[in-house]
């Protein structure tokens, strides 16, 4: 390997501040590579085949300039930022980028007051991370969106629908971008690596496929994340280097997994995670619970989930799942990280692997659903409360009948002046037992009720 002592000088990576003067004391801004790699055109966009691809409606759109307002939605470096300006190029239309975490009302007010004096041509908005902003901040925009003033093109990695608000969301396109394939990174960093006008070209630096697609794998499909880290790597080595394995694994230390708390992707991943366990699929339950942990999730919200599902997924199909969840509360509470992974890892794959039985879920939601159609029951007067001297003048609990003092304890008593049926047993695992004696008393009862007449009071 020929590796050159000196280090890389990439004057090509610093630019002049437009603030400042051009001469010999102007200050210079550092461009990162992955803003000097962005697309300039369509035909530059990587991945997003299922909004991009041939006979998609964005392109056409874009290419006719016959677009409304639209929103972006995906992880980060997915490209909307990249989308945004390669439509502002596209359209040759002037593009006003701010960012909604340090913006404000007024600044938006200008920019929109400014955008209705141009009313002689469109002006397009590009708000980075437009969940940030307040239902107030995203109400100032609708007016001129009315009146095409401007035309909105928002980014979010928020779910849109919860982050924004309903009248902004009709009055948009909305587009999901997904994560980019290892495959569509390596292209990307690939290019990077020869491009000399843009790139580190420059830095005569080279990495094998394998070492690219190694790097892709880490960064979790976030393309700026790669190009950031790539860029790093390089610029780390004298030029001329080959990038290998050795340099990757220190990097690959510093690592940390895409994985932002109370956003889309917390949420995401204890969905999937409580839906393995459903699935009775240990082996993805614990893939799932791998990842909250190494992005730092709390284990107590794990552990909460656990004793939700416990009951809502494993229920009556068996009963010690509520107990185990509750254990391992108890133990992150007690022990904390990291050994109370271990009791996650323990009650995680006992929940999946445990008989599934949703009955008692459904029997709730099934008397809930009754009493808002239905209205409420009145409580029998043979049920109610008979301790205080009004309830025995209004004769409450006469006629109840005392269970233990009957045979199974089933006095043939009624306990709803409308009977209803709403706990419906699953014929697995202990509730083939419950089905079988529920069915056996409801016999008993009948048969208490025929031969002594009406028992309900």
């Amino acid at each position: 390997m020929n590796r050159k002592t000196s280090s890389p000088s990439p004057d090509d990576f610093w630019k002049d501040d437009p603030g400042h003067p051009e001469d010999s004391g102007a200050l210079q801004r550092y461009v990162p590579l992955a803003v000097r790699m962005r697309p300039r055109y369509l035909e530059e966009m990587v991945g997003q085949k299922q909004i991009l691809g041939e006979g998609q409606l964005l392109p056409k759109l874009i290419r006719q300039n016959s677009f409304g307002s639209l929103l972006f939605y995906g992880p980060p470096g997915s490209g909307k930022t990249s989308l945004a300006e390669v439509i502002a190029h596209e359209t040759h239309l002037p593009l006003i980028q701010i960012n909604a975490v340090s913006s404000n009302v007024n600044e938006l007010r200008e920019i929109l007051q400014t955008a209705r004096k141009n009313s002689h041509h469109f002006t397009l908005l590009f708000i980075d991370e437009i969940h940030r902003f307040n239902k107030a901040q995203q109400d100032l925009l609708l007016p001129d969106l009315e009146n095409g003033s401007v035309r909105l093109l928002g980014a979010t990695t928020h779910n849109p629908g919860f982050s924004i608000i309903p009248p902004l969301l009709s009055r948009s396109h909305l587009f999901h971008l997904e994560p980019l394939a290892e495959n569509e990174i390596v292209a990307v960093l690939a290019l990077a690596l020869r491009d000399k006008t843009r790139g580190l070209g420059n830095t005569q630096c080279q990495a094998s496929s394998d070492v690219l697609t190694q790097l892709a794998k880490f960064c979790d499909g976030d393309l700026r994340r790669a190009l950031n880290a790539l860029e790093t790597l390089i610029l780390s080595l004298p030029m001329g280097t080959i990038l290998g394995h050795q340099e990757l694994a220190i990097f690959a230390q510093e690592r940390q997994i895409r994985y932002d708390a109370d956003e889309d992707e917390h949420y995401n991943t204890i969905s999937a995670f409580i839906k393995s366990i459903r699935g009775c699929d240990p082996d993805a339950a614990i893939y799932w619970l791998a990842k909250m942990l190494e992005g730092g999730e709390d284990p107590r919200f794990i552990a909460r989930r656990l004793i939700i599902a416990a009951s809502e997924d494993v229920g009556l199909g068996d009963s010690r799942a509520l107990s185990l969840a509750n254990a391992c509360f108890d133990a992150c509470e007690r022990v904390g990280m990291p050994e109370c992974a271990l009791n996650l890892a323990h009650v995680t794959v006992f929940l999946a692997t445990a008989p599934k039985s949703n009955s008692t879920y459904t029997a709730l939601i099934r008397a809930r659903e009754s009493i808002r159609q239905e209205g409420i029951q009145a409580v029998p007067l043979w049920l109610r409360d008979g301790n205080t001297a009004v309830a025995k003048q209004l004769e409450q609990s006469q006629g109840y009948r005392y269970s233990h003092d009957y045979a199974e304890n089933i006095s043939g008593q009624e306990f709803m002046l409308q009977p209803k049926t709403f706990y419906f047993p699953k014929k697995i695992a202990s509730e083939i037992s419950i089905a079988e004696r529920l069915e056996h008393w409801k016999e008993r009862k009948r048969n208490l009720q025929n031969n002594h007449g009406d028992v309900s009071s």
